[in-house]
């Protein structure tokens, strides 16, 4: 199975309208989710709360925000991703990042930049402790007893005791288990740093590389590190994230398969041509097995996913590659991803 995802970034852009109908958009070329980025470097919108905002009016695809998991608390990450899930009704994920400049670390005043190594090992922790966090909540635990008054048995409310290396969490969560359990944890794993965190973690792993080889490697190198850790390498989707920019289709007609294929930038691969060579290239990279599928960064936002969901999704359907409509309800559903098992189950709080 293709899965396909999109960025619905615009820079600058306050109007939660627009966000609306750009996500609508993608949800109209049943892409699995889209991602909106969120970082301490610039100013602009919390991606988590823009997204809470659009859930209400879509109804199937997946909402992806970017939390930042430097400098924030653990506990109040998991309860904001919980409750995206919730009001979203199952459709939430969470790409996890870090913050290493000290420009941010002042802004917050706590602690000093620190190594990246350093903070993707926490930021597998926060990933780590948001999980059992959520299952700290057995699913069955609201009783809603009206007669008793009991709204909660408490025999199914867990202590994680979760100790980090620079954060401890007692739990349980102030929020229910959520709708898909564990909403779905997003790594970008390009650089070496993130992966191990990606490998461990992540239910989606998205690297930027510019050829089928590389996106294949990259692949075996996380299935491996992931059967490592005891996980299934069959629960790891890979996806390749590219810049498209669809508005100049002369650039198609360049020798070989979309257009010659990515050109590795300062900004990360881009592809420039046509949405009919865009669907070459991805169908062949994912009849190669190199990658599970794509996260496509429009360059001109409105333009260019309009030309995917119109031109090049439908050709990708035509072709059999990818779904004409939602296998289920929620982000795992699309992504073809089990409900975890809650950890805590049976045990005594």
């Amino acid at each position: 199975m293709l899965h396909l995802s999109a960025a619905v970034d615009q820079p600058s852009v306050y109007d939660a309208a627009s966000y609306v109908d750009l996500v609508r958009l993608a949800e109209h070329g049943v892409l699995d989710f889209v991602t909106l980025d969120d970082t301490f470097a610039r100013p602009g919108l919390d991606a988590l709360s823009v997204l809470s905002r659009v859930a209400p009016a879509t109804h199937r695809v997946g909402l992806v925000p970017t939390v930042t998991t430097t400098h924030t608390e653990p506990f109040h990450v998991q309860a904001a991703v919980a409750t995206l899930d919730w009001v979203s009704r199952g459709r939430a994920g969470w790409r996890l990042e870090v913050s290493t400049t000290e420009g941010e670390a002042r802004l917050f005043g706590r602690r000093h930049a620190a190594p990246a190594e350093e903070l993707w090992r926490e930021a597998g922790e926060v990933a780590d402790v948001a999980a059992r966090l959520w299952d700290s909540w057995e699913d069955d635990a609201e009783i809603r007893d009206v007669p008793t008054g009991r709204f909660i048995d408490r025999d199914k409310l867990h202590h994680v005791d979760f100790q980090g290396t620079g954060f401890s969490v007692k739990g349980p969560s102030i929020v229910p288990r959520p709708p898909q359990g564990h909403p779905v944890r997003v790594v970008d794993a390009t650089e070496g740093l993130a992966r191990r965190t990606a490998a461990r973690y992540a239910d989606v792993a998205l690297v930027r590389v510019a050829q089928a080889a590389q996106a294949g490697a990259v692949r075996d190198q996380l299935r491996k590190e992931a059967a490592r850790f005891g996980r299934n390498p069959d629960e790891l989707r890979v996806f390749v994230s590219l810049l498209a920019d669809l508005g100049d289709g002369e650039h198609a007609a360049e020798p070989g398969h979309g257009g010659g294929g990515p050109r590795q930038t300062a900004q990360g691969p881009l592809y420039r041509g046509g949405p009919v060579d865009l669907a070459e290239l991805i169908a062949s990279w994912h009849r190669s097995g190199a990658v599970d599928g794509f996260h496509l960064t429009p360059a001109a936002p409105r333009r260019d996913l309009e030309r995917l969901v119109n031109g090049t999704v439908p050709l990708l359907q035509h072709r059999g590659l990818f779904r004409t409509f939602y296998p289920g309800s929620t982000l795992r559903d699309h992504l073809g991803l089990a409900r975890p098992a809650n950890r805590y189950a049976g045990e005594a709080s």
